[in-house]
């Protein structure tokens, strides 16, 4: 798969399919990147599991932090990854050692690797990189343009409220 861009209709039935988000690298420094989409996430009706392993033990948001992938207790729709590229091909091992394996792989902005990114879409993962999953709830739902950004998506449907704190939910395409 091309990951330099991606159909809003990809991105849109991801964000719409999955319910259970582990965040790999989620941070409890409210400043920090990562509290802010799982805080994001949380508000919007997700089931996030913070995976930190100098945080385990511990609560980020309220949600109870996890060593690693295997740690978490449910069945993981999707695991969007905090940390650097480099370690994008251990994670995707994780991953596959799952049971079952995860049906998605995001990252986040910068973060890239294609060798894994193939291995994980040949154990039939569906990958997103170089995303926020943040910004693109906020960009396909609408909210985005409630700063005065242009999302790019038009729209003349009626927005269907969702399950979360203000959300209008993904427009389905």
């Amino acid at each position: 798969m091309n990951h330099d861009t991606y159909d809003n209709s990809y991105i849109s039935g991801i964000l719409n399919e999955v319910k259970t988000i582990a965040i790999v690298g989620a941070s409890a420094n409210e400043v920090r990147p990562s509290f802010f989409v799982l805080k994001y996430l949380v508000d919007k009706g997700y089931e996030v599991y913070p995976v930190n392993p100098g945080q385990a033990g511990k609560e980020i948001c309220g949600r109870p932090v996890v060593a690693r992938l295997a740690d978490v207790a449910v069945p993981i729709d999707m695991v969007d990854l905090f940390r650097a590229s480099e370690a994008l091909p251990g994670i995707v091992d994780e991953m596959l050692a799952l049971d079952p394996v995860p049906k998605v792989l995001w990252t986040q902005l910068t973060v890239r690797h294609d060798e894994a990114a193939a291995k994980a879409e040949a154990a039939g993962i569906r990958v997103v990189m170089n995303r926020c999953p943040k910004i693109e709830y906020a960009r396909l739902s609408g909210e985005i343009g409630w700063n005065g950004v242009n999302s790019g998506v038009l729209s003349s449907r009626k927005p269907v409220m969702r399950q979360g704190f203000q959300s209008f939910g993904i427009r389905q395409r």
